[in-house]
């Protein structure tokens, strides 16, 4: 077990393609590859006797299909699985909800979360709108990057999601369901995605966090055009408080990426402290007025390449606004259309 300030990971390495590790008695964890920086999302499969709940899915692909039906032979034994419970919208969770519906499978996620999924799969854009693109320039987005993604089709959810079913069964704050022979708290996270599910077992210090709770990196809290003036890093913070109080230092906490951990009251301390001290540095940085591209130094410490361009531009916007609605920084448009923010 590797020990790092507090938290342990039990596990050195994950569970190869089309293998699946028992990280507790009738809970499996297993992996998905991701064609991104973040190579991989974690999925878990309990057993309920005569089938399976699953937790997430993966993109929508050929790989993924492939790697699903080894597993379903394989580490699953050929048991069906009976319900899918998808933790947040985003598609490393959700592609594949209505592949497993299809072959037999309840789906089960937050309202937010499946509207979401819904909503945005149904949304194909073959071009890049002008509100979007209106939205990337005033926040500043590198003219010569934004130029780019001007002449690329945009990405979509139905690029990586499949249909989602038009029927699911709604998961709720505070009620308590049984899979995997436990019973389960469910409380909802904010910040990351809206409406986000975790589950608490009853029965043991096992926690199924997604990417509410992660080891070792910050899930992104980002701004989209769809809700140009929202404040994800308050979402986030209030949620990280609010599950301090059922944290204790020997849950298992099964996250979506990266390798199950001990210590979540450590882990959530942290999580807390890295956004105040992301916060504090960008106000400094804020002494003169800057465009949103220029932010990013206080808040990643490194220099930020195009492939991970757009989601630090998301989460920089996150920040200001964040400070902004504080009434800490002021915001105006210049003459060239691009917002300035500045420490008051």
């Amino acid at each position: 077990m590797e020990d790092f300030g507090g938290l342990r990971y039990p596990w050195a390495e994950p569970p190869a393609e089309g293998q699946a590790t028992e990280v507790a008695p009738g809970i499996l964890w297993m992996r998905l590859p991701l064609p991104m920086a973040l190579d991989h999302v974690n999925v878990y499969a309990l057993d309920d006797g005569d089938g399976w709940t699953v937790i997430d899915t993966g993109f929508s692909s050929k790989r993924s299909k492939s790697i699903w039906d080894s597993l379903l032979a394989g580490p699953l034994g050929g048991k069906p699985v009976t319900r899918l419970i998808v933790t947040h919208h985003h598609p490393d969770h959700v592609g594949l909800a209505g592949w497993f519906v299809d072959r037999g499978a309840a789906l089960w996620m937050p309202r937010v979360a499946y509207l979401m999924a819904r909503m945005l799969t149904l949304d194909v854009q073959t071009t890049h709108d002008a509100a979007s693109l209106d939205f990337y320039t005033r926040n500043g987005m590198d003219p010569a990057i934004l130029a780019k993604r001007k002449a690329e089709r945009p990405f979509n959810f139905a690029d990586a999601v499949d249909p989602v079913p038009l029927g699911y069964r709604r998961l709720t704050e505070g009620e308590v369901i049984r899979m995997g022979g436990r019973d389960w708290d469910v409380r909802m996270g904010n910040g990351h995605a809206p409406e986000h599910a975790t589950f608490w077992s009853r029965d043991d210090a096992v926690v199924i966090g997604g990417d509410q709770l992660l080891p070792s990196i910050s899930p992104n809290l980002g701004v989209y055009p769809t809700e140009p003036e929202a404040d994800p890093v308050t979402d986030w913070l209030d949620s990280c408080e609010r599950l301090q109080v059922f944290a204790t230092p020997g849950q298992l906490v099964l996250g979506g990426h990266k390798t199950p951990f001990t210590g979540l009251p450590t882990r959530l301390t942290q999580l807390i402290d890295n956004h105040h001290g992301a916060l504090s540095r960008l106000w400094d940085h804020l002494a003169e007025p800057r465009r949103g591209g220029e932010c990013f130094t206080p808040l990643f410490k490194r220099e930020i390449g195009e492939g991970v361009y757009g989601m630090a531009l998301v989460e920089t916007i996150a920040h200001l606004n964040h400070l902004h609605q504080a009434g800490k920084i002021e915001r105006w448009q210049a003459d060239d259309g691009i917002y300035r923010w500045q420490r008051r």
